[in-house]
This record gives C-alpha cells, structure tokens and sequence, in this order.
C-alpha cells in the first residue's frame, strides 16, 4: 500500500510511532509542509491510505471523488469537522480517529496568560536590548479570570485559575448558574463578563452561531488593562477587531494560538499588532500526544487490513 502523512510539520511523525510494523510491503510518506488545496489531487491520488493531521488539510467531497485510491482516512483525534463524512461513506472510504489528550490546549492557554501577566516575551526582547527591569508585571492573585464557555477545557482552566487565587466568571449561549456551580465558578452575562474580566480566555466550538462570538462590539466592553486570549478557533474572535482595539491601546495585550488563516500568512495583520503574544496553532501538540495520535493511526491502518477497523468516526 501507498501511505501518507499529511502536515506533519515538526517532522517527527516518523519517530513518534513504530511505522515498520506495517510491513516492508507498505510505504509511507511523509509532508512536512502544507499542500495547497489546488494541488492536493495531484499529490494525493496515487495513496491508498491517508494519515490527516487534525484539521489542517480539508477532505471535501469534490476531493474525495477525485481521489479514487483512497481507502482509508486515518485523522488524530477523535473528530475531524474537515472531513465529509457523508461523502465518505458514499464513495465507501472508512475514517478512522485517534484517542487524544482532550485537556492539553488548558495548559497552553494558561502558560499564555502566565506569559502575559508576568511580561515573559517583552521581559526577554527588553533584556537582550540593554534594558534592565523596564516595567512591571502584575500579580495573578485576586484577579478576575473570564471564561467564554465552560465545557471540559473551560473547567480545567477554573481550576488553574482557583489555584492562583482568581476570581472566575463564566458565560457562554447556553451556559447557566446551575452549571457553574460545581466548578466553583460564578455565572454572569456577557457584558459583564468582558467588563469585569482581567483576561478573558475563549473555549469554544467554532460552528455558525458562534463565529465572531467576540465581535467588534464586545470588545469596547473590555477594560484597557485586560487580556485576551484565544487558544481555540481563530473564527470565535473578529481577528481584524482586536488587531485595531490593540493598536488603539483599549486592551493591554492579547494571545493567541488560533488564526482566521492557518498557516499565519506573512502578510497578516496580527503579526503587526502590538502587545501580541502568538504561538503557531500548537496548543494540542506534545511528544506525548503525538505518540497517542500516530501510534493509534498504525494500528488503525494494521486492523484495518486485517478486517477489523477501530475508532470509525461514521457522523
């Protein structure tokens, strides 16, 4: 068989599962750089197997229906909202998923509103220009932390957040103070949350109604002392909006792993907004859960051939 492993863009796929085991009969190929949309036919046709990385590269059906090899699509992670699933059982391609560490972007988040409140990025560039102690950080203590969503990762970041003696607030469409309540976290409306909060971190699905859940609008709530940040999806927060609401000085800084579009081109306005903290969409990734991701697509791909697929994500 013809494998592929898609955006492997660390290049470490290849050391973070035991590859060989699928047979010298198999050969696998690794991308370490994203394939354009418009190129993907030509340079996926002849697999028979596909290993996706998450969502980085999306499987329509238009696609699907191009690339007659195919006959299995392995994603790491146990959803992929990139792939037509639909159109995969029509043209009869199996999908299979991997287990996943479902908390690990929490502490990417958190080690980014670490990083803002105790200036560890301007700290560091200040140092190496000459400056000794330019200005202060702020204490954590005492602060109010805003959740936007309080699903497993917004939960896991109240806990952080009750570690370092914050006050946390919560709110999300359909979120309620019944909700809140074993979490030890207070349940409020949006405005206030966004008024009150010294940093508002977001933990949200990206879906319809919750693209631009931060709009221009919602962030003129926001304290010019506060932080925002975004580990989630880049389409929850108007990313032209908070570029202009830093340049304008009404918020103090902002973080974010999460782009409209990903890779960040060069060309893109975040780059240039001040008091930025970015980090390239590498909240979920670790040594840890790579070897979870790309040991289970082996042996997806091994029971697969054998006849008994596992982890079918059917939709």
């Amino acid at each position: 068989m013809n494998i592929c492993v898609l955006d492997d863009y660390q290049a470490v796929a290849s050391q973070c599962a035991n590859w060989d085991q699928l047979g010298n009969a198999d050969t696998v190929h690794f991308f370490n750089e994203p394939i354009p949309q418009t190129n993907l036919v030509e340079r996926l046709k002849q697999y028979d197997v596909i290993v996706a990385m998450r969502e980085r590269t999306r499987f329509p059906a238009a696609l699907l229906r191009q690339l007659t090899n195919l006959r299995l699509l392995v994603t790491t992670g146990p959803r992929n909202k990139a792939i037509d699933l639909a159109a995969c059982r029509e043209l009869g391609i199996v999908v299979c998923g991997t287990r996943s560490d479902p908390l690990l972007a929490a502490e990417h988040a958190w080690a980014m509103i670490m990083a803002l409140f105790k200036r560890v990025a301007p700290n560091d560039a200040d140092l190496r220009r000459g400056l000794w102690q330019p200005a202060l950080n702020f204490s954590m203590k005492g602060c109010v932390l805003g959740l936007i969503g309080l699903g497993k990762l917004g939960q896991r970041m109240a806990h952080f957040g009750r570690a370092f003696d914050m006050e946390v607030i919560a709110w999300s469409p359909n979120l309620t103070a019944e909700r809140c309540a074993p979490f030890n976290v207070h349940y409020v409306g949006k405005q206030e949350l966004l008024s009150r909060a010294d940093v508002v971190s977001v933990h949200m699905v990206l879906g319809e109604s919750t693209r631009n859940i931060l709009a221009a609008q919602d962030l003129r709530f926001m304290k010019n002392s506060a932080y925002l940040v975004n580990t989630s999806r880049g389409g929850l927060v108007d990313e032209a909006a908070l570029c202009e609401a830093l340049k304008e000085g009404r918020l103090a800084g902002a973080a974010l792993d999460v782009f409209d579009v990903e890779p960040l081109p060069a060309d893109s306005s975040v780059l240039r907004a001040p008091n930025m903290l970015l980090s390239p969409h590498v909240g979920y990734g670790s040594w840890q859960n790579y070897r979870v991701y790309y040991g289970d697509a082996v042996e997806n791909i091994k029971q697969w051939r054998a006849g008994n697929p596992i982890r079918l994500l059917e939709g």
